[in-house]
């Protein structure tokens, strides 16, 4: 065989055959064995239909149809709160516009949350309404003026989009908001936060954050009463928590529920990509609302942002600008909504569901952020 047969030798020299030691407990297992297909990415992601997936694997509570639920947060809160309607549940709404007729309400921002507070993108700013609303801050800024010499509120700059007379009258419309607010946050039995940036501007002679930049919609910028912050984990906590334990004082039977909106920033004040500043903050909240469910048993998180990022819809949940979130991935978020946390799910949800998001692209829902795109040149 000559060389063949050498190198033949060798390779079969080279060969191991690995068996197993003698002396190893047959009784012995991974701490892995035995746990459920959905803490395995193979089992509960890989091998399911996409459009099946459900990531909820279990609720803290579930909410009754007589139970008053009340929503706050980003632009993807509110199609929480639509589903919640057209289901059939009860949504707290303490701030009706009574005395407008339909078309006023909806082009004044009435019933888009359950208070008319507008998007409460960061948990200071939902901290810094809690405490307003039950005389815990007074803050400094109390009206600005638009170019067209309409007056807006600071906190909540495109509630009323005609604008206010003058300062008293921003005064006094604020001073009848903070009164729903504190009904809302008395009289919730759900209160569900969907928690949207880190970044945004405050003032330097008090910490108020505000709701847009000065100088966007209305008001001047000037660096020395204006600055631009951008949230880290602990101050995003700090804010949170404290709002939580205020909270559960004034209304001890409450339940949270957390969610992040999967909406990317439309723009980002810091120098480097809005992709790199989109990570930074989805990721802070993230962890924030993580950080709560461990703290406080009476709250609880719905992976919404997870539904809609996850690499297993490959993109099919965007809009083409890759950043709104269309009806099919609102769906998807919305079903598993309403199978894991509605009591007594039945048909009748499962029927409602499709029209209610069809009902609700994305130019009916109401986005503060979106101002900033639209002033950029």
């Amino acid at each position: 065989m000559g060389d063949d047969g050498r190198n033949l030798g060798l390779l079969l020299k080279s060969l191991a055959v690995k068996t197993r030691p003698a002396d190893r407990d047959e009784t012995s297992s991974s701490p892995y064995k035995g746990l459920p297909a959905h803490q395995f990415w193979r089992r509960s992601i890989s091998t399911v239909e996409p459009h099946r997936i459900d990531p909820v694997t279990q609720t803290r509570f579930k909410i009754g149809r007589n139970a008053q639920v009340g929503t706050a947060g980003s632009c993807f809160a509110q199609h929480i709160s639509r589903r919640i309607m057209a289901s059939g549940f009860n949504y707290l709404v303490t701030e009706t516009g009574e005395g407008f007729d339909e078309q006023a309400r909806v082009a004044n921002n009435y019933g888009v949350f359950s208070a008319r507070y507008g998007n409460i993108y960061t948990t200071v700013q939902l901290l810094q309404l809690f405490e307003e609303a039950f005389g815990e801050r007074v803050p400094l800024d109390r009206a600005w003026i638009r170019p067209d010499g309409r007056f807006i509120d600071p906190y909540r700059q495109q509630v009323e989009p005609p604008g206010f007379a003058d300062e008293d009258a921003v005064l006094a419309d604020r001073s009848r908001h903070l009164a729903a607010v504190r009904r809302l946050f008395e009289d919730t039995d759900i209160f569900v936060f969907t928690l949207g940036l880190t970044e945004a501007w405050r003032s330097r002679r008090d910490g108020s954050v505000f709701s847009a930049a000065p100088g966007v919609v209305g008001g001047a910028f000037d660096d020395t009463e204006h600055e631009f912050v951008n949230f880290d984990v602990a101050q995003t906590y700090d804010a949170l928590s404290r709002f939580l334990e205020k909270l559960h004082v004034i209304n001890p039977g409450v339940k949270v529920l957390l969610t992040v909106s999967p909406i990317p920033l439309i723009a980002t004040y810091e120098p480097r990509s809005v992709l790199v500043s989109t990570t930074y903050s989805k990721s802070v909240l993230r962890v924030a609302a993580e950080m709560a469910i461990r703290e406080f048993d009476w709250v609880d998180y719905f992976p919404s942002y997870e539904i809609i990022t996850g690499s297993f819809s490959g993109g099919l949940y965007y809009q083409p600008d890759w950043r709104e979130v269309n009806a099919l991935g609102v769906s998807h978020a919305m079903r598993c909504f309403m199978n894991n946390y509605i009591e007594g799910r039945g048909s009748t949800a499962t029927d409602i569901a499709p029209e209610a998001v069809r009902s609700a692209s994305a130019s009916d829902i109401v986005c503060d952020e979106e101002i900033m795109d639209s002033v950029r040149i």
